[in-house]
């Protein structure tokens, strides 16, 4: 069966289906992957006829001239060395981008650290400004209130010493026109005198009247004794 139905198929499909691709075709890798597609389905096709099922047709090698091979091998190298190149250009200049994007990070990176310790800096000064102002405005209630504190104790103590003199000049006012009644009452101002004099005098007076003899009451007094002076009177005051 292979030697005389299927190998023959495959000769045959293989060569029909080769003559429909070029030289070049067989080569790269696009061409080769078609003609194998090709030939699968075709092979397919017939040896279904044959109650053959075929799962796949793979290939193996293709046999081409060298007179073919190498122009189309080295055509084929230097456009896979143009891709390469390209791609390593691209690769390149993707590296550069990448580099100035990182330096661009970078960049960024400080300038906004530095934003932000300028933006910390300014909430701090706003805040210190703030508390200076409300422990200024503070200082300035604390003062106000002290002065209006100072005041209603100035007023205060003068509403208080007012009261007292004018208290004071009342009780004496009142005083002197009680003494100016007394002394009109007694009709004589050395009568009251003395009557303020003996009001003035201590309860437990004691008064010594004492006799004396010949001579000075004076010198004698101040030698004498009561016995020598021929005694002595004794009398309390009475009121």
């Amino acid at each position: 069966m292979v030697d005389k139905i299927i190998m023959p198929q495959i000769l045959s499909i293989t060569r029909n289906k080769g003559s429909e691709y070029r030289a070049k075709d067989f080569i790269v890798g696009e061409g080769r992957e078609k003609f194998q597609t090709d030939m699968t389905e075709a092979l397919s096709k017939t040896m279904a006829e044959k109650k053959i099922i075929t799962h796949n047709a793979l290939i193996r090698h293709v046999d081409v001239p060298l007179q073919i091979l190498d122009p189309i091998q080295k055509a084929s190298i230097a456009t896979e060395q143009d891709l390469t190149n390209i791609e390593r250009q691209n690769t390149a200049r993707k590296q550069a981008d990448l580099n100035t994007g990182m330096s661009l990070i970078d960049q960024r990176r400080a300038q906004v650290a530095q934003e932000t310790q300028k933006l910390k800096a300014e909430i701090k000064a706003d805040q210190e400004k703030q508390v200076a102002e409300i422990q200024a405005g503070t200082i300035k209630q604390i003062a106000l209130i002290d002065k209006n504190s100072a005041e209603v104790r100035a007023d205060k103590t003068r509403t208080l010493g007012k009261a007292a003199a004018d208290s004071m000049k009342l009780v004496e006012n009142e005083r002197a026109r009680g003494a100016q009644m007394k002394t009109l009452a007694f009709g004589d101002p050395i009568a009251f005198s003395m009557w303020e004099f003996a009001g003035s005098l201590r309860s437990d007076l004691r008064i010594n009247i004492l006799h004396a003899g010949e001579g000075t009451l004076w010198t004698d007094l101040e030698k004498a004794t009561l016995g020598e002076l021929g005694g002595a009177t004794l009398m309390k005051q009475k009121k």
